[in-house]
């Protein structure tokens, strides 16, 4: 959430960041509901300190013994008590109100984030590794969807059958890939300097309110109660644990992973990746969480993205770095960068990973903040950041469709393999 103090003095800095959003923002509106919450304090302001006045009257005038007085004195300050119940009500009102408005604005740019309409304009950083030829080496690359059916370590019939469309069943060698690889990356984060977490996968409004799924982002969510979602990333739980707290800038960075199941509903998604493995509603994720001093977030980005391409590197996996321009931007993040892997199958990068610096965004909503006395007085909210560190089913897919052979075998890499029982290679069904 943005600080209203700092929209209120500076509406056209809002105004810029949201046309490089490719949006709008309804300043009008804004300044109306801000406008009139701020007189209705003042008139009960105004109001209490009558109410004082004619409070201190009675008594005096009682000891005086003007009765007649006194009771009018009394009259008096029960009709100021029913204004101020009045404008309490409406003050509570015009919160709510002000609250929602700024709840569904979106985080705004840093200058390092690129100005464009959308993904088309996301500018290329670097590309690492070449993709193979598979034409040198005489045959057609297959699709992971088709691999994985012959392989026998996807099955998406009985994923359908159980669950319905874009749920698939890993079975065999699929399964102990899905966990050879959460683990590789767990093992790897935490050898790294990230502490390890096993959250909760259910969280109530108020966590997914933190990190600003809510309430944007309802229809995509999965609700399993009155007010109790899945989380649609361990990023929400993780980036929640310190929310309310009181930080000490000794502490800080904190670096914190978690692998989690993730479910999403994916509403906006109608007809996109429907097959494979790529887009589903439930799926695995390691997740890294950074909480740090503003003047050092952007290091910490760098650091993140770094992290989750020394991944794909240990993988053998080839890989470009983009930077989201401002039309691509998620909802609460200043600067992204997405880290995509090639796949075969597209003959093209997908997203694999993406790292975010919200700012004081997420912080402002779930109010963390961090104590530093020896720099500042009092307190000021941290900067929160997240990333995928990977996702196991797009890995699993990369790695399927870019260690296929022509055999219709997978080579399992050589990093995973202490992981998997020594296991070189994924055979085809007989």
């Amino acid at each position: 959430m943005l600080d209203i103090k700092f929209v209120r003095e500076n509406p056209e800095v809002l105004d810029v960041a949201m046309a490089n959003r490719q949006g709008s923002w309804d300043r009008d509106r804004f300044f109306a509901l801000d406008e009139e919450r701020r007189s209705v304090i003042s008139q009960v302001e105004d109001l209490q300190a009558t109410r004082n006045a004619e409070s201190k009257k009675i008594g005096m005038l009682m000891k005086e013994g003007k009765r007649e007085e006194a009771e009018a004195a009394k009259e008096a300050v029960r009709q100021v008590n029913e204004q101020i119940e009045g404008l309490a009500a409406r003050r509570s009102e015009l919160d709510a109100e002000v609250s929602d408005f700024m709840a569904r604005i979106p985080n705004i740019p840093c200058e390092a984030t690129p100005v464009g309409k959308d993904e088309n304009e996301n500018p290329e950083r670097r590309r690492v590794g070449e993709p193979r030829d598979f034409a040198a080496e005489g045959f057609e690359p297959k699709a992971h969807w088709d691999l994985g059916t012959e392989t026998g370590i996807l099955d998406f019939d009985r994923g359908a059958k159980l669950s319905g469309a874009r749920f698939t069943v890993l079975s065999g060698a699929g399964a102990t890939l899905d966990r050879a690889l959460q683990c590789f990356f767990l093992n790897t984060h935490i050898a790294r300097g990230f502490k390890e977490f096993i959250p909760p996968v259910i969280v109530n409004r108020e966590i997914m309110y933190g990190t600003g799924q809510l309430p944007k982002f309802e229809d995509d969510a999965y609700h399993t109660g009155e007010d109790q979602f899945l989380i649609p990333t361990a990023e929400v739980a993780l980036t929640n644990l310190h929310a309310g707290e009181v930080l000490d800038a000794s502490q800080l960075p904190l670096r914190y992973t978690a692998g989690t199941p993730c479910f999403r509903e994916e509403a906006g998604s109608a007809g996109r990746d429907t097959r494979g493995i790529i887009r589903q509603h439930q799926f695995t994720k390691v997740e890294m969480v950074k909480f740090a001093r503003p003047e050092e977030s952007d290091d910490e980005l760098e650091s993140m993205v770094a992290e989750a391409e020394y991944l794909l590197q240990q993988l053998g996996l080839p890989y470009r770095v983009i930077s989201l321009c401002t039309g691509d931007l998620g909802f609460s993040a200043r600067q992204t960068y997405d880290i995509e892997v090639w796949l075969p199958s597209y003959n093209a990068y997908k997203e694999i990973s993406s790292c975010s610096n919200c700012g004081d965004f997420q912080a402002r909503r779930a109010n963390i903040k961090y104590r530093d006395p020896e720099n500042f007085k009092g307190t000021r909210f941290v900067h929160t950041l997240n990333g995928s560190g990977l996702p196991t089913g797009r890995t699993m897919a990369a790695i399927m469709e870019n260690y296929q052979n022509a055999d219709g075998s997978i080579t399992v890499p050589e990093v995973l393999r202490p992981y998997m029982g020594g296991i070189e290679k994924i055979e085809p069904l007989a």
